[in-house]
């Protein structure tokens, strides 16, 4: 199974620690193409890459993705991005916040297309990932 994990880099990396838990606890489904997101040298600058460089491999990412699952606590003009994007190309989607924070936009929680789960802790997170993705498993 491939997985694109999607979550926050320009718009704040206070959850990379998040992201890498999330990240290794996905691993044990496939492959998350996406890994990268759950690494503590990456700052809120991005990477060094060009962004057409950026843009060109996450397109053909979520081509190649089976599932998408979002973190969406800090919002994210490319996780939007990403997220409109999976839902063009028909790759389900879990979208998982943090229920201490504010609520996501609207235009997210409102889109039947997408899974949306509520969390209190990690624990809850991982169980809401195993649902969706053992949902998803090919055979």
């Amino acid at each position: 199974m491939n997985i694109y994990f999607a979550g926050s880099i320009r718009g704040g990396r206070e959850d990379v620690g998040l992201y890498r838990k999330l990240i290794e606890h996905m691993g044990r489904y496939g492959k998350v193409l996406t890994e990268h997101l759950g690494n503590v040298n990456i700052t809120s600058s991005g990477e060094q890459l060009a962004a057409e460089e950026i843009y060109e491999r996450d397109v053909d990412w979520l081509n190649k993705a089976d599932v998408m699952v979002a973190e969406i606590s800090t919002p994210s003009l490319g996780v939007g991005y990403e997220l409109c994007k999976a839902e063009s190309l028909g790759i389900p989607v879990l979208c998982l916040y943090n229920g201490s924070r504010n609520e996501p936009s609207a235009m997210i929680t409102g889109n039947k297309r997408f899974r949306i789960s509520r969390y209190e802790d990690i624990d809850a997170a991982f169980k809401e990932i195993d649902t969706f993705l053992s949902e998803h498993k090919k055979d």
